[in-house]
This record gives structure tokens, sequence and C-alpha cells, in this order.
């Protein structure tokens, strides 16, 4: 019976966000509360940051706040790359379909330590992200936080690394609540247990879900992901995962779906040598 059952409610899910593109608006973050966060940042911290760069942030956080893709790309190196393999031009496409999806972004960084190095700023960063559905037929919520480090030079961002990432999606008019447990760093090789609980009764709910590994690619950026939703005969999902051999990143996501909403988390798994 319960495998009639599965296959009745079996469900296909195409996520229309990638989860990519959230970490490109962290350096946007960044812009738009750095100079708060100067006001509140021990004197050294200020100091380490050129007064040119003060006005530099301001213009980019003024094109960000209007959707002004251009205006915020002429403070882009041209040879800009990030650690997830992209760059100025890939940066370009995934600030238009992002903002198309969610138009009402609101950011929230925290500067965590800047110094200089050599004629470059070092900044790292926590920047948390919140998005409502929009008017657009996107019906989802988004919250996201992300640690990062950014280097500035020349008054043009050069690079970006994510340090640490987490976002969730939801929908509906009662999504689950789910409590995510996953290691944030593993060596190659090694197991680790991925749980995403859900925490309140189902009632007569059906539960239906999925967990994914992926490595962090450029191509995975601006493509959405299919997926298979099947159902649950426990209180979440449970999985015990095994890194890949080589070190790198990886997004593990947990999609939990009940008859009247939907959570979707993602969260980065940093792959480390032995």
């Amino acid at each position: 019976m319960t495998n009639i059952i599965a296959a009745l409610v079996r469900h296909q899910l195409r996520l229309s966000t990638s989860i990519g593109l959230i970490s490109f608006l962290l350096t946007l973050g960044l812009t738009s509360d750095w100079q708060r966060t100067q006001a509140t940042t021990p004197q050294q911290l200020v100091q380490n940051v050129p007064a040119n760069l003060t006005n530099l942030l301001t213009q980019i956080d003024a094109a960000a706040s209007q959707g002004n893709v251009q205006g915020v790309l002429q403070f882009y190196s041209p040879n800009f790359i990030h650690g997830d393999g992209l760059n100025r031009q890939t940066l370009e496409k995934s600030l238009i379909s992002l903002w198309q999806r969610y138009p009402k972004l609101q950011y929230s960084t925290k500067l965590l330590s800047s110094k200089p190095e050599g004629n470059a700023i070092i900044a790292e960063t926590e920047t948390k992200i919140t998005g409502l559905p929009s008017g657009n037929g996107n019906n989802m919520t988004l919250n996201a936080t992300i640690k990062s480090r950014q280097r500035i030079t020349g008054g043009k961002i050069v690079r970006q690394d994510i340090l640490s990432e987490r976002t969730q999606l939801t929908s509906g008019s009662k999504p689950p609540k789910i409590d995510i447990k996953l290691p944030q760093q593993v060596k190659v090789g090694q197991k680790y247990n991925f749980d995403a609980i859900v925490q309140e009764p189902l009632g007569d709910d059906f539960l239906l879900g999925t967990a994914l590994e992926e490595p962090i690619q450029a191509n995975k950026f601006l493509n959405p992901t299919s997926v298979d939703l099947e159902l649950l005969t426990s209180g979440g999902l449970f999985k015990v995962g095994k890194a890949p051999l080589t070190p790198g990143s990886q997004w593990i996501s947990a999609v939990i779906l009940r008859g009247n909403g939907m959570t979707m988390v993602i969260q980065r798994l940093q792959v480390v040598k032995k």
C-alpha cells in the first residue's frame, strides 16, 4: 500500500531559484551597510578603509537599490573572479535573473574584519538577506545568511570567496519548520550525517521530501534543478552522505513539502584535505 501511495503522490518540482545566485548579492549587502558598520567598529578598522572607498560604496548602494545592474557593474573589475568559478559576465546575468525573481530583497551586513594587504583591502562580512513574495508570480519567501571574504583594489571589487552559506526558501500558508543538522566542514572521503527534522506535528498531512548533494560549479548558478519528492514515512529526512575525494564545496539541500506549504534549506559544506 505504501508503494502505491508513493507512486500516486510522487511529485516533480523544478526549483525556480538557483541558490547560487544569492551568493552574488553578498557584495551588494556589504556596500549598503558598510558606512553604518564603520560608525560602530573600532577606530583601527575604520582607518583601514580608504576615504575614497566610502564614496564608492555609497554609489554602489544607490545603484543596487534602484536595480541598476550597469550602475553596479561599473564598480567591479573587468577581471573580477569568484571562488566558485564565476566572473563579471556571469555576475551581470545573475543579478538580472535574481532581481527579476526577487525585486524586494533587503540586506543587512555586519563587517567582521578588515585589513590592508598591499594596495588592497581584505574584508570579511556576514550578510543577512531577506526577500518577500512579489507580484510577479514568485510566492517564495527567502532568508539567507552568508559569510564571505572580499578583495578590493583601486576602487574595484576584484575577488569574492564564500566562507559559509545557509539559505531557506518557504512557500504556502504553513511551510514546515525544519531543524537542519549538518557539519560545516568535512574531510575528503569522510562520511557525514545530514538530518532535516520537521518540528511540528503533521496531523493528517502527507509529508514529501528529498535531499540533494551537488558540487558547486559555475554552470549551476543559472540553471534550476529538478528534483523528485518521495513520500516520507518519518518526521523528516535522515541521510548519510560521503564527501568526494577531491577538496571543494558542496550544496547540501533538503526539500520538504506538506499539504499547505514547502520549505527548502540549502547549506554549503566545505570539503577539505585530510
